[in-house]
Parts: structure tokens; C-alpha cells; sequence
């Protein structure tokens, strides 16, 4: 298949428009459909965080502190899933929020989101990889971990070199499971709060139980605001659709009304019914990856209802859930690379597409990182754990770039005389709400690891907060190197994106 070759622009202070059309014209195809970008928002957030790591939450806080602390949390990516509907329906690129922030703060903060961002989820894509191999010796425990690794990689590959659509069906279907078992779990563990399938009814004693509802005060809830954000990692992922999205104007504003308040329900209630149903103090909620299914809270919760083969059943479902972000993860990382071959900021080969609008080079160049840093965890544990804790804070670096690009895109708009009316799609409790997401973003990256501090474990404290000065490195070199500034608000380009929407028969 011919590939061809979109032009890359010389330096970041080029407008962004001409980006957007070279996207638009020669490379991604929009084939992404609505049922696609919801599923996608909805279930990127649905994984081993909700179903394993959500008991130590509980364990951590008590049941009032877990909920408090994945309320406040999801408080805030409700403002940061607003804020970028805002943009993403204004300017639908692939380059999503790392375009934004190039465009409405400082060339240089969207050059380093860029990187940052694709290194974070090449990274975390071997990650997901590797937990393939760890979940499959639950049913396979003589067979070698890495040839399921290898195995899930190589399909993973495939379904993204196919077409984008292959890439939303799978994904669609993937989390489809994950929603329709959550449900379920939620169904049984009503039932079972109420004794209709365990023949005790639990109700509200748990909560109650020695110091609970709150256990260890605010510094226990502020810890669990760190996992609980983990957990949420990924929504940000519907930015990136964008920019292959058929009708963006109307699938994303849809995506981000319908999702959220039902990743709220999911999460709130999923984590009311195992503190109702599990004592904070059992040694079985200590499990936080998704090696531990035999005491995820999810199978314990089946086994107390009295069903019978609880534990491969969810086993099954985490192999659905981390496929399905190891899936995300390559895509994620492959468009991100694709747009910074577009921009100049990474090599002109990236920016190539193939006849079925598949940036294969960045494909390719993702894969290839994914599956050294997965051979460094077979043959090198310490360059292992080096690379997943430079990438551990990637993600909350990105939701500080995408609270502050929208405070600024905003502003801009304003300033140059523009009438919310002219937004397809306008977040609400502006400023309030993208003020609060950075605040609460800077709170959690910075209670990363406040045990360390306390200590004065500067090994520890380099390992967890190793993103920052590899984010400020980059930023600091493209500042220097082309000499860029805070764009000031009235020389913002606020140059609309239009998308040609298709009228099918």
C-alpha cells in the first residue's frame, strides 16, 4: 500500500490550521462513529482500578474516605472532560490536547505534552502487556508468562494496522463486557446487601464498623485520591478521537453527557456495595493489581452470593480489561506520535498515513518502544521500574496541560470579542471548573508520595516524581532552542476547525 507523505511545518509558531487540514485532508480517516467515542470514553476508565485496586482504597480510608476521596476525583475529571469537549469540538485533531496547549499557552508546553504524553502510554502499553502474561497464569500457570505477553501484543498490532474502525468495534465490544459485568456486580451485591442471596443482610453495619466510616483521618482520603486518579486515567482518551471522529460536533459533546455521570454511578455505587458487603479491616481488600483476582473485591462479592466459579469468571473479564487498555495505549501513543511528525516535533516519517488512513510508521515506532521496554521486564527489572516510574505522573501532567490550555483557550476567546453562542459545545462553571481540576491535579501529584518526604527517601522521591523534571527538560529545551513565549490572548489563533460531514442514504 502507497503511503503518503504529509508535510511537516518547520517551528511551533506556525498556525495550527495548517495542521488540522493536512490531518484532515491527506492523512486520519474519521470513521469513528458515536457508539464508538462513548464506549471508548466509558470504558477507559473501567479497569483493574475499579475492579482489584478499589479495595485497597477502602482498606486504606474506610468506606467513607474511599467514597469521598473517587467522588472529589471524579468531581474533577467531570471539569476536565468539559473542558475538553470545549476544544475538542472546536479544533477535533488528532493532536487533541497537546495541539491545544501549542496553540493557546506556549509552543513549548505542546511540544513536551506531546512527548510526555506518547512516552506515558508506550510505556504503559508494555505494562498492560505484561499483565496479560500474569493474568493468563491463572488458568495456565506452567506456560511461560512472556509468550502470552508476546501473543497480545502482536494482535493488539494487528487491530490497529487494520483501520481505525477495527480499532473502535474492538474496543467498543471490550468495553461493552466491562459495563455489562459492573452492572451485574451491582445487581448481586444490592441483592446480597439486602439478604435476598446470602440470607444475612449486611445493610449499612459495615460502615459503622470500629473506625469506620473514616479511617486515618485526611492524609489516609488524600492517598486514596492518588489511586483513585489512577483509576480514572484514560478518559482523556475521547481528545484523541477527535480527530478521526465522523461527526465530533455531536459525538463528543454526547459522549462526555452520557459518560460521565455514568462512570460516577459505576464507580460510587461499585465501591458502596463492597464496603457494605466487606469490613475495611479484611486482609483480603489488600490486592491492587490484577494478579491478586482471587481476592479482587468483585470475586469475593460473587463468592458471597453463592456463585460458583467467581474467581475465573472476573479473571476473564481483567484479561478484557487490560487487553482493552493495552488496545487504547496503542492507539493513544500512535496518534499523539503521528501528530508530532505533522508539527515538526518528531521526525517527518511519522507524519506518513497508508491508504487506509493508518499512520504505520508511528504504529510501528510505538510497538517497537512497547516491546523493548516489555523485553527490559524479562531481562533487566531495574531499567523496568525505572521507565514505568519516569511515565507514572504522565497522565496528570496531561490533565494540568488540559485545565490550563482551556482556562487560556477561554480567555482567549473572550478577548478577542467571540460570544460563547459561536462554541457547538461550551463547559459550564467557567472558571470554577478547570481552576479546580489544575488545583486538584497539582494536589495529587504532589501527594504521589509524601511518605518518602517524611523519610527523606530520596531514591523513593526520584522514582515517583521522575515525570516532572523529564516534562520540564523537554519544555525548557524547545524554549530555548526556538526561543517561544506565553502567547498573549489577543494573538491567540482561534482559527475553527470545520469538519465535512458525510450525508449517508
Amino acid at each position: 500500500m502507497k503511503e503518503q507523505d504529509v508535510v511537516s511545518l518547520d517551528s511551533g509558531q506556525q498556525t495550527i490550521d495548517q495542521t488540522t487540514q493536512l490531518e484532515s485532508d491527506h492523512g486520519v480517516k474519521r470513521s469513528l462513529k458515536t457508539r464508538h467515542v462513548s464506549m471508548i470514553a466509558l470504558g477507559g476508565s473501567i479497569g483493574t482500578g475499579l475492579f482489584v485496586a478499589s479495595g485497597s482504597a477502602i482498606s486504606t480510608a474506610g468506606p467513607g474516605g474511599a467514597l469521598l476521596a473517587y467522588a472529589g476525583i471524579g468531581l474533577m475529571v467531570f471539569f476536565l472532560m468539559t473542558s475538553l469537549g470545549e476544544m475538542a469540538t472546536y479544533l477535533p485533531v488528532t493532536g487533541s490536547f497537546a495541539t491545544y496547549a501549542r496553540r493557546f499557552v506556549d509552543p513549548a508546553m505542546g511540544f513536551a505534552m506531546g512527548w510526555n504524553y506518547w512516552f506515558n502510554w508506550a510505556i504503559t502499553l508494555a505494562v498492560d502487556i505484561s499483565t496479560v502474561g500474569l493474568v493468563f497464569k491463572f488458568w495456565f500457570p506452567h506456560v511461560p508468562s512472556w509468550t502470552f505477553s508476546l501473543g497480545a501484543l502482536v494482535i493488539i498490532f494487528l487491530i490497529n494496522a487494520l483501520s481505525v474502525n477495527s480499532f473502535g468495534e474492538t474496543e467498543y465490544w471490550m468495553a461493552l463486557i466491562k459495563v455489562v459485568t459492573v452492572l451485574i456486580f451491582l445487581a448481586v451485591g444490592f441483592l446480597t446487601i439486602f439478604g435476598i442471596m446470602s440470607g444475612h443482610a449486611t445493610l449499612l453495619e459495615n460502615f459503622v464498623y470500629k473506625k469506620a466510616p473514616f479511617v486515618g483521618g485526611i492524609p489516609s482520603i488524600l492517598s486514596v485520591f492518588v489511586v483513585a486518579g489512577f483509576s480514572f486515567q484514560g478518559t482523556e482518551l475521547i481528545g484523541i478521537t477527535a480527530g478521526e471522529s465522523e461527526d465530533p460536533e455531536k459525538s463528543i459533546p454526547k459522549a462526555i453527557k452520557q459518560v460521565f455521570w455514568r462512570i460516577i454511578l459505576f464507580y460510587i455505587l461499585a465501591i458502596f456495595v463492597i464496603a457494605a458487603l466487606i469490613p475495611y479491616t479484611s486482609p483480603n481488600l489488600l490486592g491492587s493489581d490484577a494478579a491478586d483476582v482471587a481476592i479482587s473485591p468483585f470475586t469475593l462479592v460473587f463468592r458471597r452470593a453463592g456463585l460458583a466459579g467467581a474467581a475465573g469468571v472476573m479473571n476473564a473479564v481483567i484479561l478484557t480489561s487490560v487487553m482493552s487498555a493495552a488496545n487504547s495505549g496503542m492507539y493513544a501513543s500512535t496518534r499523539m506520535l503521528f501528530s508530532l511528525g505533522v508539527t515538526g516535533d518528531a521526525p517527518k516519517i511519522f507524519s506518513r498515513v497508508n491508504g487506509r488512513g493508518i499512520p504505520m510508521p508511528a504504529l510501528i515506532g510505538t510497538a517497537a518502544i512497547g516491546l523493548l521496554t516489555f523485553a527490559t521486564s524479562i531481562f533487566g527489572d531495574r531499567i523496568y521500574t525505572f521507565l514505568v516510574s519516569a511515565s507514572g505522573l504522565s497522565g496528570f501532567i496531561a490533565w494540568v496541560g488540559i485545565a490550563l490550555s482551556h482556562y487560556r483557550f477561554r480567555r482567549a476567546f473572550k478577548a478577542q470579542g467571540h460570544e460563547l453562542s459561536e462554541l457547538r459545545y461550551h463547559a459550564k462553571w467557567f472558571p470554577f471548573g478547570p481552576l479546580l481540576a489544575l488545583v486538584l491535579c497539582i494536589l495529587v501529584i504532589i501527594g504521589q508520595d509524601l511518605h518518602s518526604f517524611a523519610s527523606f527517601d530520596w531514591q523513593a522521591i526520584l522514582f515517583s516524581y521522575m515525570s516532572i523534571p523529564l516534562f520540564l527538560v523537554l519544555f525548557i529545551y524547545y524554549k530555548v532552542r526556538h526561543k517561544t513565549h506565553l502567547i498573549p490572548l489577543e494573538e491567540v489563533d482561534l482559527t475553527p476547525h470545520k469538519v465535512k460531514v458525510e450525508k449517508k442514504d
